[in-house]
């Protein structure tokens, strides 16, 4: 290793080391694929000659590039372009062999994107979602030179698939007014007529989700792959919508027993089989399931989690895997590495340890790191509360927490209800108490740590991005006795006007979370707002905030920095030209490196490690 590379600490290297995304290839050019990466220091769109072996990157802008997807036969890249990291754009497209950009669909206004279908026969459905005219889905068929309106909803939706044929559209949708349950409707493309719908949420007191999967890779197939949550948890199941005819998948491992947590599927090449991705307890697996038989079988992957996978047409499995010590690499079940960006491997970092905690809506599970050399502590310990909401942290490769655990401190990292992967009343309690009863299990497992030893109560930062980050600020404001200092990235500080000024999308969501808008219901939206909260604020607070943010807007935040101020509250505050975070690593590398050093300046440094370096 030269000197200029050793100079440049652990955690530097993480960020900077190339890394890249699952590839995706096209149905009918399977050798012809596209990915995400990183290697010249900003996420940007690549094609993959697999057949040659060469790569050409596809998109280079100065905010990066990561909404992209393969016509079927291979010949054109369409990727989504928008306003530095504003999201709001229109789709473009290239030739998969290199060429100038065009417009992929004239006509079509600026929009968010609500998901896109591309036919094997040329046939384009684009999503569209603005405030204006929430949901649109427009329709253009070969050789058209205008796309046609075919949907319009003012609640939020999306494009689920396109059947294999092209002769079918699945739709999920919120037209119930339930952003956290969506129904799914089937049109025939050819009249616009409704062939089928799922809706498990209108008229039930217990909604129940459903979720397109995709269609039968067959011409003329008419069975859709759906994800449910009839038991309580997600699960598949195929759906003919032609026939209205169900077909049950009792998934069972090698010892005849159900799989636990949430199940996902996707189709295998030519609709006999289903690769199966078993997520539980903040990890995941594979399984092949064969509907001729019903035969489960395991699919050899590490202890960790899988970041995505594709079955291939020459039987194999591709997938992306990593765990919390171990940096991510695209792996084929045929056991080789399929894809690693170019140059050195990133540094590993520290196992994570599991924890459950019992809180006051039942046990919390926990992922716990502890700092190489650490001793038995207490220690300076990071709670790294995630964003989403309705998602979780796993057992993953990330660089953030391994940065923080380099400069001596413990980082834990909690499941709060809300999450994903604890089953479907875990996730909807969310809308009890917004905001208020995920802090609630952030605060049984902080004092688990405390009382366990490992965390120093002197020393304990509360942080997160986006909605981690409206959770640190709200924790900042309601639990002022529980925190040394607070650092929130692209948070929600401001509800009412954050809803104002926020994304259509996520209105649809915050109507369902809170039961109604701003004006229909303002105590709830007041309660979960950390701006009714800030008087009470006692530690240093550090936010970060992207001036472009369609998710978390920036006017909502500056109210909160401006009341700071007016409070004489200590704070400090980083904006930066882009939208809800960065696409540019040296961007990332700058805002961690002001939060480190905004934590280390109000823990004095003591026993902390200097730039990533031994403590």
């Amino acid at each position: 290793m030269s000197e200029e590379k050793s100079a440049v600490p652990a955690w530097e290297q993480r960020f900077r080391a190339a890394r890249v995304s699952l590839p995706d290839w096209a149905d009918d050019a399977p050798d012809r694929a596209l990915y995400v990466s990183n290697a010249t220091g900003t996420y940007e769109v690549y094609a993959w000659d697999r057949a040659a072996g060469t790569h050409r990157q596809v998109t280079d802008r100065p905010n990066g590039t990561t909404d992209a997807e393969l016509s079927p036969d291979g010949d054109w890249v369409w990727w989504f372009d928008d306003h530095d990291g504003d999201e709001f754009g229109v789709w473009r497209r290239q030739p998969f062999a290199g060429g100038p950009d065009e417009e992929a669909v004239p006509g079509l206004a600026p929009s968010y994107s609500a998901g896109l279908a591309l036919g094997r026969d040329g046939t384009v459905v684009v999503g569209r979602s603005t405030d204006e005219d929430g949901t649109t889905l427009h329709l253009r068929r070969p050789g058209a030179a205008e796309a046609v309106e075919i949907y319009r909803h003012e609640e939020y939706g999306g494009i689920g698939d396109l059947s294999y044929d092209g002769s079918l559209l699945a739709i999920d949708h919120t037209e119930h007014g339930d952003a956290m349950h969506s129904a799914i409707r089937i049109v025939r493309l050819s009249d616009g007529t409704t062939v089928a719908e799922l809706d498990e949420v209108t008229g039930r007191a217990e909604p129940r989700g459903v979720a397109c999967l995709g269609f039968a890779p067959v011409d003329g197939d008419t069975r859709l792959l759906v994800a449910h949550q009839r038991t309580g948890r997600w699960e598949p199941v195929i759906w003919d919508v032609a026939t209205g005819a169900e077909t049950a998948l009792p998934l069972r491992d090698e010892q005849g027993r159900e799989l636990p947590g949430d199940v996902s599927a996707q189709w295998r090449p030519g609709a006999e089989a289903l690769l199966v991705e078993h997520e539980y307890e903040a990890r995941s697996e594979l399984f092949s399931y064969s509907l001729a038989d019903g035969r489960l079988t395991r699919l050899d992957t590490p202890r960790g989690t899988v970041g995505g996978a594709t079955a291939r047409p020459d039987g194999t499995v591709e997938y992306l895997w990593s765990s919390a010590a171990e940096p991510s690499a695209v792996r084929s079940t045929a056991g080789t590495v399929v894809l690693r960006a170019p140059g050195a491997v990133p540094p590993g970092s520290v196992p994570v340890e599991d924890v459950w905690v019992d809180g006051p809506g039942g046990r919390v599970h926990a992922l716990v790191q502890r700092p190489a050399g650490a001793g038995e502590g207490p220690v300076p310990t990071v709670f790294e509360i995630h964003g989403g909401p309705t998602h979780h942290d796993s057992d993953a490769f990330a660089a953030g927490p391994a940065a923080w655990l380099d400069h001596g401190f413990a980082v834990v990292r909690v499941n709060y209800r809300g999450s994903t992967g604890y089953g479907q009343a875990w996730t909807d309690a969310l809308r009890e108490r917004v905001g208020l009863i995920e802090l609630e299990d952030i605060a049984a497992v902080r004092e688990w740590a405390v009382a366990s030893g490992l965390a120093d109560p002197r020393r304990l930062v509360l942080t997160g991005g986006s909605w981690g980050g409206y959770l640190t600020l709200l924790g900042l404001g309601v639990q002022p006795e529980h925190w040394t200092l607070g650092v929130a990235a692209v948070p929600v500080a401001d509800y009412p006007t954050a809803y104002a000024d926020e994304m259509e999308a996520l209105k649809s969501l915050d109507r369902t979370l809170f039961g109604g808008t701003p004006e229909e219901v303002p105590e709830r939206f007041t309660a979960s707002s950390p701006l009714t909260y800030v008087e009470q604020v006692r530690a240093p607070v550090y936010i970060s905030a992207g001036v472009n943010d369609p998710r978390c807007p920036i006017k909502q935040i500056e109210n909160y920095v401006e009341r700071l101020q007016q409070l004489g509250k200590p704070h400090e505050v980083y904006r930066y030209d882009a939208g809800h975070g960065s696409l540019v690593v040296d961007e990332r590398i700058k805002q961690l490196r002001l939060e480190i050093d905004f934590v280390r300046r109000h823990l004095d440094g003591e026993g902390l490690a200097e730039d990533g370096g031994p403590a």
